[in-house]
C-alpha cells in the first residue's frame, strides 16, 4: 500500500478494551502480555528468540465476550533508545490504539531495585500525554512467584519515597503477576484481579479511554479510509483516493512523530538537567563528608600526638622521681 512504514499496522479489530504495556527490558513486560492473552503472542525474555524491538499487537476474546487488545511496546523509556526511535514507536502505538487507551500497565520487576530512572518513566509519560494519563495508569509487579502479595506490601511500605509517590500517583492501583506459573487457576485469578482494576479505571473515567489531539488526528485518517469502501466509488477512484489518503496519512504521522520527538527531546533535556543537579549535589555532599572526615582524622591525629606527648612526659617524670628517690636513699 504505497510502501508506507505504517501500512501493515493500519487495520485494528474493533476492541472493547485496549491495554498498553510499558516498562524496561527484563522486567517481564512481554511475558505479562502473554499471560493476559493466554498464549505466546509476544517474544519475551523467557523465550529463546530475540526480544521484540518494535510495538506489537495481540488480541483475545474474554469469557464475557469482550475483546481485549494488548499492545506490547519495546523499552521505550530505556536510556539506550534514541528519541527518534522512541517517537516512531509511540506513534505506532497510538496508531494501533487509534480509539484510545483504556489502561497503561507500568511493568516493574519486584525483584529489582526501583531506581529514580524508573520513577522518571512516569514523568516522561506525563510530559508526553499530559497529566490525565495518570488516571489510566496501573502498576504491575512481575515475579510474583518470588515475592508474593504480602511480602510486596511490606516492601512498598518500606520503599524509597519516589516509589511510594508512584504508587500514590496511581491511587494504589497495584497488581502482582506470576508469569512463570503453569497453574491455570492461578493464571485465571491474577487475570481477573487485573481486569477488575482495569474495569475500575474505566468506570472512574466514565467508560471513556484516554485520547488526545494526536489520537483524534489518527482516528480521522482511519475514518477517511473506511469511507472509501462505503461510498460506492469505482475501482479507479478508490485507487486514487487510497493514494491520497495514504499520502495524507503519512504526512499526518510524520507530523505527529515530529511532535513526539520534540516532546521527548525536551523531556530528556529536563531529566539530564535533573540528573546533573542531583550529581552535583551528591558530589558536594561527598566533598563535605570527605572534608569532615579529613578534619576528624586530623583532630584524632592531634589527640594521638598529645596523648603520646603526655605519656612521654609522664614517663620522664617517673624516671626523674625514681632518680631522686635513689639519691635520697644514698644520703
Amino acid at each position: 500500500m504505497g510502501g508506507s512504514q505504517y501500512d501493515d499496522e493500519w487495520v485494528l479489530p474493533s476492541a472493547d478494551i485496549t491495554l498498553v504495556l510499558v516498562g524496561k527490558l527484563g522486567y517481564g513486560k512481554s511475558a505479562t502480555g502473554n499471560s493476559i492473552l493466554g498464549r505466546e503472542a509476544f517474544v519475551s525474555e523467557y523465550s529463546h528468540a530475540s526480544v521484540t524491538n518494535t510495538c506489537q499487537l495481540g488480541s483475545t476474546t474474554l469469557k464475557d465476550g469482550r475483546t481485549i487488545n494488548v499492545i506490547d511496546t519495546p523499552g521505550l523509556f530505556d536510556m539506550s533508545i534514541t528519541c527518534d526511535d522512541a517517537g516512531k514507536e509511540i506513534v505506532k502505538c497510538m496508531n494501533m490504539a487509534k480509539d484510545g487507551i483504556h489502561a497503561v500497565l507500568m511493568v516493574f520487576s519486584a525483584t529489582s531495585r526501583f531506581s529514580r530512572e524508573d520513577a522518571s518513566t512516569i514523568e516522561t509519560i506525563k510530559v508526553f500525554f499530559g497529566e490525565k494519563i495518570v488516571d489510566h495508569m496501573i502498576v504491575v509487579f512481575t515475579y510474583g512467584d518470588l515475592v508474593g502479595e504480602s511480602k510486596l506490601k511490606n516492601m512498598l511500605n518500606n520503599a524509597p519515597e519516589y516509589l511510594q509517590n508512584v504508587v500514590e500517583l496511581c491511587q494504589n492501583r497495584v497488581v502482582v503477576f506470576d508469569n512463570m506459573t503453569n497453574d491455570r487457576r492461578l493464571r485465571a485469578q491474577q487475570l481477573d484481579k487485573l481486569l477488575d482494576v482495569v474495569d475500575s479505571v474505566c468506570a472512574n473515567n466514565g467508560g471513556k479511554p484516554f485520547s488526545d489531539q494526536m489520537f483524534t488526528r489518527i482516528k480521522e485518517v482511519h475514518d477517511r479510509e473506511k469511507e472509501v469502501h462505503t461510498l460506492g466509488y469505482s475501482e479507479e477512484q478508490i485507487s486514487e483516493l487510497r493514494k491520497e489518503i495514504h499520502r495524507t496519512r503519512d504526512e499526518q504521522l510524520a507530523h505527529i512523530t515530529s511532535m513526539v520527538e520534540e516532546k521527548l527531546n525536551c523531556t530528556v533535556e529536563k531529566l539530564q538537567q535533573q540528573l546533573m543537579e542531583e550529581q552535583i549535589a551528591r558530589l558536594e555532599a561527598e566533598k563535605v563528608a570527605y572534608d569532615a572526615r579529613l578534619k576528624s582524622e586530623a583532630e584524632i591525629q592531634k589527640l594521638k600526638e598529645s596523648l603520646k606527648k603526655a605519656q612521654m612526659e609522664n614517663e620522664e617524670f617517673r624516671r626523674m622521681a625514681q632518680s631522686q628517690g635513689s639519691k635520697c636513699a644514698i644520703l
